[in-house]
């Protein structure tokens, strides 16, 4: 019976609190409280969906309160400084005190175990160098008519629709004030992002947003009208992305909003579909071709792409693409499998694509080894918030970083992960104007500059302890990572490095180029014959 305590309970008092009221008006509260718990337990009882409830009226009530709040208990009260799933707590108190030019510094010694399997540090030098600025520069697109100068600390593409207006607009405008880029997202460029006239990179995805034709396709005449504005800097294919690589998606009519409408280009009233592969091209050298053609279009600016790392194949395809044409892309963005995003299936953020580093140092090899690297520029993002983490990324093989959460928290984001249900509590990841309205453009826009600010003046300062002078000296042999208790070892000893034009003479003694280069094919994204063999092996 004590499932039924409550329920119980509630109907035995329900005609007390009816007398006492008779007597005592105000136990009529009484009463109507009773009876709602009364009401409550009944319809647990009658209903048939949850026999939870059925078989615990009313103090299943309970437990679902205490479920829904499970995440926030565990943030708060649960989870240690350095529990980085998504993001620690010291990992956020560090963006939130370099947004707000609070003090950063650490008292009384690291909290994390110098003697733990995958300490990261690096290396300092006697004869540390002087460094009197911390604006560092890469220069991508040198041989375009346009080229660009880009920071080596940028915003991540986040589109207008996952984020707020307001959230838009804060970005940007710390963008402008900071002399850094911030990428559209697949969203393309909406009124908030033009509004302040912050640098922006425009990312085309598979829906070909903003420069869209009525059957979904590409449109030249479009694209020349959004890239030819000098607020573009950069333009950015998506092939894919880290936390939902290989998957399309689809906004429902009903969020399919007028600003949506005119900034997508797309009808209201229809659902908006982002296909899961572009329809532009089918091949490496078409895709090679379309980005000749996007430079063209845009009268010379830096055109490149972004892709997270799956099957190998693919890659070298486009790789061995590049080779035979010389048809170059101007940048490549890798986006690791860590990476973020407003939702995504549970299996594709857990479970597909190539992390970071490895996705990286892959896409750095490839280039390194067809004598390539030195032509195109290469980016990362992937759970990039400080100054070490910037270090250790270019010391991969990045030519700089982006960022999208670490920038979302700068904003005041307190990872509720609510992104996916439009009522983010800080009115940043949200459509509702009831939220984002109360979210202070200017002022974030501030703590937007002041993260970027002080995390690029952070990373001069490494470089100097290290006795460097800019961000591209970095090599994997200033990382060091401890392999177990008693051994150490260097970046460049943990990871292969191809050496310059490496293959264009031999297959490498690398597992990844050894099983797959040979076979790759700059025609197809296709798997090579065996692969397919495999694939239909249990048929036979």
């Amino acid at each position: 019976m004590h499932r039924y305590l409550v329920y119980v309970l509630a109907i035995l008092l329900l005609p007390v609190c009816l007398w006492l009221a008779t007597i005592w008006p105000v136990w009529y509260w009484g009463v109507g409280g009773t009876l709602a718990v009364v009401v409550l337990g009944t319809w647990d009882l009658l209903q048939k969906r949850s026999t939870l409830r059925r078989n615990y009226p009313v103090m299943a009530h309970f437990r679902y309160g205490l479920e829904s709040i499970g995440p926030e208990i565990r943030q708060y009260f649960v989870q240690s400084d350095l529990e980085d799933v998504p993001f620690s707590r010291q990992q956020r108190a560090l963006i939130y005190q370099r947004s707000k030019n609070e003090m950063d510094v650490v008292p009384f010694g690291t909290l994390r175990s110098t003697y733990a399997v995958d300490y990261e540090w690096i290396n300092h030098s006697l004869a540390p160098t002087e460094i009197a600025h911390s604006d560092f520069r890469v220069l991508i697109g040198p041989n375009c008519a346009k080229p660009y100068s880009a920071s080596v600390f940028n915003i991540s593409a986040m589109s207008f629709g996952s984020l707020s207006a307001n959230a838009i607009r804060a970005l940007n405008e710390g963008a402008r004030r900071g002399s850094f880029y911030h990428d559209t997202g697949e969203g393309s460029i909406s009124p908030y992002h033009r509004e302040m006239g912050g640098d922006l990179v425009w990312e085309i995805g598979s829906g070909y947003f903003g420069c869209r034709d009525d059957a979904g396709g590409f449109s030249e005449e479009k694209f020349v009208a959004n890239a030819n504005t000098d607020q573009v800097k950069m333009i950015e294919i998506k092939l894919s992305q880290g936390a939902k690589p290989g998957h399309g998606g689809v906004l429902p009519a009903a969020k399919v909003s007028a600003e949506i409408s005119v900034t997508r280009g797309v009808p209201m009233g229809v659902d908006c579909v982002s296909p899961s592969k572009h329809s532009a091209f089918s091949t490496p050298v078409e895709l090679l071709q379309f980005v000749a053609r996007l430079r063209e279009l845009s009268g010379g600016k830096p055109v490149g792409f972004k892709l997270a790392i799956g099957h190998p194949w693919e890659w070298f395809g486009i790789a061995k693409a590049m080779h035979e044409t010389q048809l170059l892309p101007d940048f490549i963005v890798v986006d690791g499998a860590e990476g973020g995003t407003g939702a995504a299936p549970a299996e594709f953020i857990d479970h597909v694509g190539v992390p970071m580093h490895e996705a990286l140092l892959l896409v750095h090899n490839t280039l390194v080894g067809l004598d390539l690297r030195d032509r195109i520029k290469v980016g990362a993002a992937g759970k990039v918030t400080s100054a070490f983490e910037i270090a250790r990324t270019i010391a991969l093989g990045a030519d700089w970083c982006n960022a999208g959460r670490g920038f979302m928290f700068a904003l005041g984001c307190i990872q509720s992960l609510s992104c996916h249900s439009d009522k983010c509590p800080t009115g940043i990841a949200t459509q509702d104007p009831h939220r984002w309205r109360h979210l202070d453009a200017a002022d974030k826009a501030t703590r937007v500059h002041s993260y970027h600010d002080n995390t690029v003046r952070a990373l001069r300062d490494l470089l100097c302890a290290a006795g460097l002078n800019h961000p591209s000296e970095l090599g994997p042999e200033h990382i060091l990572r401890r392999v177990s208790p008693v051994e150490i070892r260097s970046l460049a000893s943990l990871y292969r490095y191809l050496a310059p034009g490496e293959l264009l003479r031999q297959v490498p003694d690398h597992a990844v180029f050894h099983d797959y280069w040979s076979d790759a094919r700059s025609d197809s994204f296709q798997p090579p014959a065996r692969i397919q063999a495999l694939r239909t092996s249990k048929s036979r």
